[in-house]
């Protein structure tokens, strides 16, 4: 079967879709089905002949706290209502990446584990302990002893040693764990300040994780994120909350710190929407953001802040602005953290809302770079106890009722929680009435609407099965299987020559890669043959 034949009007919509992302699919019998496989395959084929082996100048890495693969299913669905589509055919962003594998997400001491240790697995390349950033597992939690020669460096210092720029971006404090990783190297994720290390553990040499953001961090272009207060002073008085302080008891200013370790003419610091936008990033080259005393505020939120936020997106169009113009290439890591506060919190649309904004700041990702040079991963740390189920129709509100009800004639929502906030309304429920929650009469897509759950407790918990990788770029053939998370920082290396472990490092031109001539050739001849008809 030639791909004319396969250029059929029932396949317009799916060619569409395919190459741009942008048209709905909708069903539309056997031979839309066959013709999207037979698509699907073809493109297969022909990345299996063109891999990109290029050496990746850049590395966009992307870490969505919590997005466990139900996580992704349902903002997926979510971003296809919003637009008045079925939803469970849609495209995110990442979705058409070429390729995909899976993330063993275990500590070296966990069965289901948390940040730190998932967030050193995948930037420094050796699994840990919870509880501890950088550090590998000779290391143990809140031990100062045990971290010397313990240091796992991530794959934002070699970029640095390499000669690249640098930088983060995170919706959480940028002292928090996931950041953390990038630069610090301590045995409890929770010394953010140095007010929380013990003092004999102090007297050991150990420094809370701000300390090291001026030590270590100095040496990134571009940090940005929440966590004013682990970074400042007790007589400091915050910009936006005059009525707080900051957090440290040296009397350190970080923020002043990271500041005159640059060239003064192109470095900045902002903490407010205007100035940030204010921001030139072909006069600057050095920027910290900090736009919140702690954790930024939810996408859906952003509105409400007075001093004003940035979107996560925007934050990654500024941030690789400024580092693309070494000449060296740069490597980015960015981080939507808060899709795992918002699942800690029992919060559903909260969380998929979160994902969704990660998803526009991949698109500009993808928009401002190109794949010919650029590897860019889209990957989780951990997933969470959210489960899609209950036999709801095609295009049923992934946040409402799903039509079935349980044994006790009460209606069953689509999403639920294993554990979590949820299962103490429940129980409460229990307690009170001698039934669980009825869901009729409530808004289930309220921001505040709180998923049942089956074990009541005050937070919901991470899950420990696999999360997907989603790669794309120079050796993104590399993510192709089953891997252990800490396997994706050897991919990042090897791809941009972080070290020794690649031959052809000085071969920065190679055959282009299929992906994008693929595209080009099959839109082409798609036009073609549209207007020939």
């Amino acid at each position: 079967m030639g791909l004319r034949r396969l250029l059929t009007p029932a396949a317009l919509p799916l060619f569409c879709a395919l190459l741009l992302g942008v048209c709905p699919v909708r069903s539309q019998g056997p031979e839309f089905w066959n013709d999207q496989a037979q698509l699907t395959l073809r493109k297969a084929l022909h990345r299996q002949r063109t891999l990109n082996t290029n050496v990746a100048k850049n590395v966009v890495f992307f870490v969505g706290d919590g997005m466990g693969i139900s996580t992704v299913t349902a903002a997926r669905i979510l971003k296809g209502q919003q637009a008045g589509n079925p939803g469970e055919e849609t495209v995110l962003a990442w979705e058409d990446f070429s390729s995909l594998g899976l993330s063993k997400t275990y500590s070296v001491d966990r069965q289901t584990a948390d940040s730190a240790a998932t967030a050193t697995a995948f930037f420094s390349g050796v699994k840990s302990n919870d509880d501890m950033v950088g550090l590998d597992d000779r290391a143990k939690v809140g031990d100062c002893a045990s971290t010397f020669n313990a240091s796992a460096e991530s794959f934002l210092t070699l970029a640095h040693k390499a000669g690249k720029a640098t930088g983060f971006v995170t919706t959480s404090r940028v002292t928090h764990a996931t950041p953390a990783a990038l630069y610090a190297h301590c045995p409890d994720r929770y010394w953010e300040d140095d007010e929380d290390v013990p003092s004999y553990e102090r007297a050991l040499g150990c420094t809370d994780i701000g300390s090291q953001l001026a030590e270590n961090g100095k040496d990134f272009e571009v940090i940005m994120g929440g966590g004013r207060r682990e970074l400042t002073s007790r007589d400091f008085i915050d910009p936006e909350y005059p009525e707080k302080d900051g957090h440290r008891e040296d009397g350190r200013n970080i923020i002043n710190e990271w500041l005159l370790s640059k060239p003064q003419d192109r470095s900045k610091y902002v903490w407010n929407l205007d100035d940030f936008n204010k921001v030139d990033p072909n006069e600057t080259d050095h920027l910290i953001a900090l736009f919140e005393r702690s954790h930024m505020h939810f996408e859906i939120e952003r509105a409400d802040d007075e001093g004003g936020e940035p979107s996560l997106a925007e934050m990654t169009e500024k941030a690789i602005k400024i580092l693309q113009k070494d000449p060296d290439g740069f490597v980015l890591a960015i981080e939507g953290a808060r899709i795992d506060h918002a699942h800690h919190d029992g919060t559903a649309r909260l969380a998929l809302l979160e994902t969704l904004s990660m998803e526009e700041a991949v698109a500009k990702a993808m928009e401002l770079t190109n794949e010919e040079d650029t590897l860019v991963i889209v990957t989780a740390d951990h997933s969470h106890t959210l489960t899609i189920g209950s036999y709801a129709d095609r295009g049923n509100p992934i946040l409402g009722l799903s039509g079935y009800e349980g044994e006790d004639d009460l209606p069953i929502p689509t999403l639920l929680y294993a554990g979590g906030p949820g299962g103490e309304l429940e129980m409460r429920s229990y307690n009170r009435t001698g039934a669980r929650r009825n869901l009729n009469n409530i808004d289930t897509e309220d921001l505040e609407f709180i998923q049942p759950a089956i074990i009541p407790a005050h937070d919901e918990s991470h899950g420990g099965e696999d999360v997907a990788i989603y790669a794309n770029g120079p050796m993104s053939h590399l993510i192709h299987g089953v891997h252990e998370q800490n396997y994706i920082a050897h991919v990042v290396r090897y791809a941009a020559c972080l070290d020794d472990s690649r031959e052809n490092c000085e071969a920065s031109s190679a055959p282009p890669s299929g992906s994008l001539s693929l595209a080009v050739g099959i839109t082409t001849f798609i036009l073609s043959t549209i207007f020939s008809v």
